[in-house]
């Protein structure tokens, strides 16, 4: 992506265009999985983990990427897709975690059933990851 569509992407979701957020947006959409802090640390170098965090957390609160808890104990972030608004039930979807490799991967085809939940309990985040192993550690 040119530098102007990376804007584009950020300005589209209300996000004000730095360095910085040009940076890690690059960097996650060039990711076939989920990313944590760590791995975006290891990669952007010269970047301060407390801004690279920030970063993060501005992308979730503007819709523009999602957090995932999978059972490697870290939290990572993977890209909303373009409509996506982050609701309850029309966006969630599974997650795969594979034990092995410990990448995990977004299956956005894949969605959530909308759940009755009893009266008064207002669901704003749901998280349903299948653990398992991935094709390339499969064989």
């Amino acid at each position: 992506m040119t530098t102007k569509e990376l804007e584009d992407k950020l300005q589209a979701r209300d996000i004000h265009p730095t360095a910085m957020r040009l940076l890690v947006l690059e960097y996650l959409i060039g990711q076939e999985e989920a990313i944590s802090l760590s791995d975006l640390e290891s990669h952007l170098t010269h970047s301060d983990r407390t801004t690279l965090y920030r970063t993060l957390k501005t992308f979730r609160e503007h819709g523009l990427v999602h957090q995932i808890h999978d059972d490697s104990g870290n939290t990572k972030y993977a890209l909303c897709r373009d409509d996506c608004t982050c609701s309850y039930p029309d966006d969630m979807h599974v997650h795969f975690y594979c034990s092995r490799c410990e990448k995990t991967y977004c299956f956005p085809h894949l969605t959530i059933p909308e759940m009755d939940l009893p009266d008064s309990f207002e669901p704003t985040y749901v998280n349903f990851v299948v653990t398992g192993t991935c094709p390339s550690c499969a064989s």
